[in-house]
């Protein structure tokens, strides 16, 4: 049975009238660019002058994208989403920390949280990002190809070694590991530990995951010369396969550095690209796990019709679908309830610490096209159909 995304009393059920009219009132505001940029510049000036706006936060949009301030609050929002039969991944939410200290700090906060993960049947992933244990300008020195230092190379070290930790207790607890994709002029160490990990922890099954992102024109061909590196070393190819985060950015650098834009010319390209990464990667189950992170419903259904056609079970351990959580619920739960494994991003952390994420989910369905149009349609339908 295949998944039917305008089911909205799938979708919602999960949610009460009072939460479905506060999504819509963010929906809508999120709508107008000029709206989203005053609250945002607005949050950034109150938080820096310390005023108590910290509840309204927490009620708004925090509550939309996020699961708590510790983990035992998202673990409720966890245990919630499981009774619809969908998952969800741990994501510690705090970034732009800086310094070794701060770095070190992290590792036992993701250390608990894999070793949480373990003890809950619906909580499969964590995921993590690299420049939550490095500095930045150390993986942009590294990627340019620049000689190290021997302090940077025991920097470096250090940062190995803090992966290596969470993966290794991963792989202890059979919880898996998604690592976040990261700008372009970064992206090369990111994807030699990730390659690292995955060489040394996915022998046997899929458990450590790098990101592609298809919004780059060369991620494709990246993909499959993954692909080839995995199968000539013996291990599982983890891919996570997303459209990408950081558009606007690596134009404007392109533009201001003078080097061609590493992003597709055009949407049209980059669904293209993506759907023709989801197709390679099921083609190949026997050596490749597969992450279908979008909140494009056209992707989701090609793969889940091609799962469908070819036989391949819906709740195969090979295949995960995923949405942030608070987006695109119509996707998520319709899948899940076809028997699909679903995983919800669940960033959890600080109201504070967490702003920046809360910030991109603000710009992202400002700029995404159809996004806030998609979500609101289907409250106003939902509500609709409550009321009748």
């Amino acid at each position: 049975m295949l998944p039917e995304f305008d089911n909205t009393e799938i979708a919602f059920r999960y949610r009460s009238n009072k939460d479905l009219k506060q999504a819509h009132f963010l929906f809508s505001s999120m709508g107008s660019p000029t709206l989203t940029s005053v609250g945002m510049w607005a949050t950034k000036w109150a938080i820096s002058w310390n005023l108590p706006i910290k509840g309204l936060i927490k009620n708004t949009i925090y509550k939309q994208f996020c699961g708590g301030e510790t983990m035992e609050e998202a673990a409720v929002v966890a245990n919630t989403l499981a009774q619809y039969k969908v998952g969800v991944i741990m994501d510690y939410g705090v970034e732009g920390k800086e310094g070794e200290e701060e770095f070190d700090k992290a590792v036992p906060e993701f250390v608990k949280a894999v070793k949480y993960a373990a003890s809950q049947k619906n909580i499969p992933f964590i995921s993590l990002k690299v420049t939550g244990f490095s500095r930045f300008s150390l993986l942009e020195k590294l990627h340019a190809g620049s000689t190290p230092t021997d302090s940077e190379k025991a920097e470096w070290d250090r940062v190995y070694n803090r992966i290596d930790t969470i993966c290794k207790t991963a792989f202890e607890n059979n919880i898996m590991v998604l690592i976040d994709a990261e700008e372009t002029w970064i992206q090369g160490p990111v994807n030699d530990l990730a390659n690292a990990m995955m060489e040394k922890y996915n022998k046997a099954k899929g458990l450590i995951f790098n990101t592609f992102q298809m919004y780059a024109h060369a991620t494709l061909a990246y993909l499959k010369k993954s692909f080839e590196e995995s199968s000539a070393k013996g291990y599982i190819l983890g891919a996570k396969l997303v459209r990408g985060a950081y558009m606007e950015k690596e134009r404007e650098r392109g533009m201001k550095m003078g080097y061609p834009s590493p992003i597709q010319p055009d949407k049209a390209s980059t669904d293209r690209d993506y759907d023709a990464g989801v197709l390679f990667c099921l083609e190949r189950l026997d050596k490749i796990a597969l992450f279908i992170g979008t909140h494009n419903e056209k992707s989701c259904l090609l793969a889940a019709k091609y799962m469908d056609e070819h036989g391949i079970a819906h709740n195969t351990a090979k295949v995960y679908f995923s949405q942030l959580y608070g987006m695109s619920d119509n996707i998520s739960f319709n899948l899940a309830d076809s028997g699909y494994n679903v995983a919800k991003y669940l960033p959890y952390g600080p109201v504070k610490d967490v702003i920046p994420y809360l910030m991109r989910r603000a710009q992202e369905n400002t700029s995404v096209a159809g996004q806030t149009g998609r979500e609101l349609s289907l409250i106003n339908k939902e509500l609709k159909r409550r009321k009748l």
